[in-house]
């Protein structure tokens, strides 16, 4: 199977399954035909995902899925993926998807590695979205940041040429953590760099962790990152 050696036995998230409200159960049952995308070691054929062409927007950990389901709103001309772990926050989704009617988006339930690695075609995005991952504060945990090496070369290999990979943070440990992976990295090229109070973001809605973070004190830290041409 494609790139094994993005495979890992450190995973960068808790999969918490939480209580599901009513509304959201029904959701899962009723929407998730219409919304959601299996995972299987299959690379997904993405015309017939969405019955359509569009550039692909594809956001890892999108929590309650309203600042994704509010960008597809926004956003007719594209197709977007969001994956998510969390199934009270998919179950949110699917309500807020099929309050707004939007019809350009998918869902997926998987580890974000796996799905990259196994179903997202090579060449075949045209944007990553990274809001707010968790940041595993503690030093032991720094391993289980999601943002490495190997998951930066994952991106740039699903990315078309001109795709741009956008992260957001509000823990300034982890602004290290990533700035120092992107210095390193020959794939990528900081377009922008922003550090603000809430108030700059870059090309993106304001999310509830920000809320979360900016309530705490935190400041925030966005960037932007093009695919560099090899």
């Amino acid at each position: 199977m494609e790139e094994q050696q993005n495979r890992r036995t450190i995973r960068s998230f808790v999969k918490r399954g939480g209580r599901l409200t009513p509304s959201q159960q029904k959701a899962l049952d009723d929407l998730w035909p219409e919304y959601g995308i299996e995972y299987s070691p299959d690379i997904l054929q993405l015309d017939a995902v969405f019955n359509t062409s569009a550039p692909l927007v594809l956001e890892i950990g999108y929590g309650n899925g309203e600042t994704l389901v509010q960008q597809a709103a926004e956003n007719p001309n594209k197709n977007f993926i969001g994956i998510e772990v969390h199934e009270p926050g998919v179950g949110h989704c699917l309500l807020r998807a099929r309050e707004t009617g939007v019809e350009n988006l998918r869902l997926v339930v998987h580890d974000a590695i796996e799905v990259l690695s196994d179903q997202i075609p090579l060449d075949s995005l045209a944007r990553v979205n990274l809001y707010f991952p968790d940041p595993w504060p503690k030093a032991r945990h720094h391993k289980r940041r999601i943002v490495q090496h190997d998951f930066l070369r994952l991106i740039a290999d699903r990315l078309s040429d001109s795709g741009t990979l956008h992260i957001a943070t509000d823990w300034a440990n982890y602004a290290e953590h990533i700035d120092e992976v992107l210095a390193q990295s020959d794939r990528f090229e900081i377009t922008e760099r922003r550090e603000h109070d809430g108030d700059q973001a870059l090309d993106r809605p304001r999310t509830k962790f920000e809320r979360r973070g900016l309530k705490k004190g935190h400041r925030i830290w966005d960037w932007c990152c093009t695919k560099a041409l090899e």
